[in-house]
């Protein structure tokens, strides 16, 4: 058990190297901060719509490996994905729009900068915090999934363990980017990316203790497709307007496609 525990908090970790690479250099130009929000958002969209939705649509279908997702199934997982929507941006109202002394302490606000640049930074710690929080929804299950396959077969697990980790590499990136433009600590945004990550070995002990029962069928179907409807929503309400405020949309563009190809490399390596 220990083992599977090592092996899932080594794929959540992963999120660490990604923030690590978010955070080389001086991080400061728009150029930087639109490769960089861009990616996250293709990384997020590509995963919704190619891995989460279609797999929410085959749990809750029933359906095996290599069988379509029925009618019904496909129906439920649409409802699911909307309510996902609907719930993040209901909540997303509860958040407050500036967020000076959020992260630690960290605070968006800098006196001798314009009032614009200072509401910027705001947003931009508002979808840091955001983009954590969904990310550490979808590493939850992603763990509990990450542990019971350990648990089963260590030998078979350490190349899921692998695929898992490079998955989370730009997850790690989405969150630490905009949390150190908004702050301009890399402290700060190195550990609430690593925290993200962190959610895959708590989701493993709490599926595992409390949780496993309930983790199955026609729930995590929904899940699955929920957490798909959140991540859009965030993707286009967040990260792409945020990106596009800094005037380079052509990198906007480029980065978005790049992020989608590096998910499609890494769900083919987790497949």
């Amino acid at each position: 058990m220990l083992l599977a525990l090592l092996l899932t908090v080594l794929a959540g970790g992963a999120t660490s190297v990604g923030a690590a690479i978010a955070l080389i250099g001086s991080g400061t130009s728009d150029r930087f901060l639109a490769a960089g929000l861009g990616f996250s958002a293709g990384v997020m969209l590509y995963v919704s719509f190619a891995e989460l939705l279609p797999q929410g649509a085959a749990v809750l279908s029933g359906a095996g490996p290599g069988e379509t997702a029925t009618r019904a199934g496909t129906a439920w997982a649409a409802a699911s994905f909307f309510a996902g929507m609907i719930l993040v941006a209901a909540l997303s109202r509860l958040v407050p729009q500036r967020m000076p002394r959020a992260v630690g302490g960290a605070s968006a606000e800098a006196p001798g900068l314009p009032a614009a640049e200072r509401a910027r930074r705001a947003r931009l710690l508002r979808t840091g915090a955001l983009t954590a929080a969904v990310l550490a929804l979808h590493n939850l299950p992603e763990g509990f999934a990450t542990f019971v396959a350990a648990l089963q077969s260590p030998r078979v697990a350490v190349p899921v363990v692998i695929a898992i980790a490079l998955h989370n590499i730009p997850e790690g990136i989405a969150v630490a980017i905009p949390v150190r433009r908004a702050t301009g600590s890399r402290r700060r945004a190195f550990w609430l990316a690593t925290a993200s990550g962190m959610a895959e070995p708590v989701g493993a002990v709490i599926g595992w203790l409390l949780l496993s029962r309930w983790l199955e069928g026609p729930a995590l179907g929904a899940v699955l497709a929920a957490v798909a409807g959140v991540m859009v929503l965030i993707s286009l309400d967040e990260l792409l307007p945020s990106a596009e405020e800094s005037g380079e949309h052509g990198v906007v563009v480029g980065a978005l496609i790049t992020g989608m190809a590096v998910m499609a490399g890494s769900l083919l390596l987790l497949g």
